[in-house]
């Protein structure tokens, strides 16, 4: 290890205890920033994020163009810091973060996506942690672990300023090609892990389970609020097709609002496997039966998602990840070979999909009532 510095928490912070409950809200555009604060408040997170740590606005950036139902959405950020803002949470202890992705550039996504301006607009900074000043150090969980350890064995690095940070996911509604869906757990993979965390694909359920127990251990208080405005559907988390559907979802638990999210999409939440261990494992409730909910009677919104869908890009990844390619994976994907797959990425989504498939559908969702809000946030 080269690195000395090895965090361990004095004492795990106590989670809230009582019945997991997720807030789950109808929404409009001309309403959408007040109905997020309800949301937040239904859900009981002034409960669950005490105001003396710096509370963290963990964006998600999937990709660096506009995409609908991709990103962070500007008026789920902006109306995530307008509550805490009213609710007396001091503007200097808030700030947004960015993580790395090897194949899409958070800087260029910031402005497109809209979110600096809105961090602006708010006087709230932000920071992106590949940056040189951004430490990272090594963290030795306190729980035990089933992938990580294995998969890093020198030691599982992160950034140290995540540390004592209360954090607030904003992931968005959609499906995903390695685990079905992805929300809340799946919003913290960018931001504690560097970039090998392409190392965990494979056993890329386990790695969300292992990340909520460290998020467990660091974090003083976890929250998210999941934009499901416009949803996607399909080969997620880019080649989708979006769906307008008006919710917004709020909750403490993250095993929980993946679970909703999921059962709101029209799947069986404990099906995936992500959701159905990390509920095994006590570290959030993944049975909806036993959420409770408030805000909206869900039981008659289906939205019949498909989801089981793959491009020609996560067709190829599934081969070297679990198919005839496995002997390979070491050589392709943790090698100095490694830069293939990435250019590959890019050259799949950016050259050929979003300029061939992916521009249409974004024109066709600029016509709807949200396409419309979003033209409406400065660049």
């Amino acid at each position: 290890m080269t690195v000395a510095t090895v965090i361990r928490p004095e004492a795990d912070p106590s989670p809230a205890s009582g019945r997991a409950k997720v807030a789950v809200l109808r929404t409009r555009p001309r309403t959408v920033l007040e109905d997020v604060g309800r949301a937040m408040r239904l859900a009981e997170y002034q409960q669950h994020l005490p105001k003396g740590p710096l509370t963290g606005l963990k964006i998600n950036i999937t990709w660096q163009v506009y995409y609908p139902g991709c990103s962070t959405t500007p008026w789920q950020l902006e109306g995530v810091t307008r509550t805490l803002l009213d609710d007396g949470h001091p503007r200097e202890s808030l700030l947004g973060v960015h993580n790395r992705t090897v194949v899409v550039d958070s800087k260029v996504g910031e402005i497109n996506n809209k979110h600096a301006p809105v961090l602006r607009k708010m006087g709230v900074g932000w920071v992106h942690t590949f940056e040189p000043d951004v430490e990272w150090t090594y963290y030795e969980p306190k729980s035990p672990l089933l992938v990580l350890d294995r998969i890093f064995p020198d030691g599982i690095k992160i950034p140290k300023m995540l540390i004592g940070m209360n954090m607030i996911h904003m992931p968005t509604m959609k499906t995903h090609v390695f685990t079905g869906t992805t929300g809340a757990m799946k919003n913290a993979f960018g931001g504690l892990l560097h970039d090998k965390r392409h190392w965990t694909h494979s056993v890329i359920h386990e790695t969300l389970v292992d990340l909520l127990a460290i998020q467990k251990e660091i974090h003083p208080g976890v929250f998210a609020v999941m934009d499901g405005t416009i949803a996607g559907d399909g080969p997620g988390p880019r080649a989708m097709i979006p769906h307008v559907a008006n919710l917004m979802l709020a909750s403490a638990d993250q095993v929980a609002i993946d679970a909703v999210a999921a059962k709101l999409m029209g799947f069986d939440p404990l099906k995936f496997k992500y959701i159905r261990l990390a509920h095994e494992l006590g570290l959030g409730c993944g049975d909806v039966r036993d959420i409770e909910i408030v805000g909206e009677d869900i039981s008659e919104i289906n939205l019949r998602f498909r989801g089981n869908e793959d491009t020609f890009a996560s067709w190829g990844q599934k081969l070297i990840y679990h198919g005839p390619l496995k002997p390979l994976e070491g050589l392709l994907l943790r090698s100095p070979l490694v830069p293939w797959s990435f250019a590959a990425s890019r050259l799949y989504h950016d050259a050929f999909w979003y300029r061939y498939v992916g521009r249409r559908r974004v024109e066709a969702m600029m016509r709807t009532e949200w396409g419309r809000l979003f033209e409406t946030y400065p660049i």
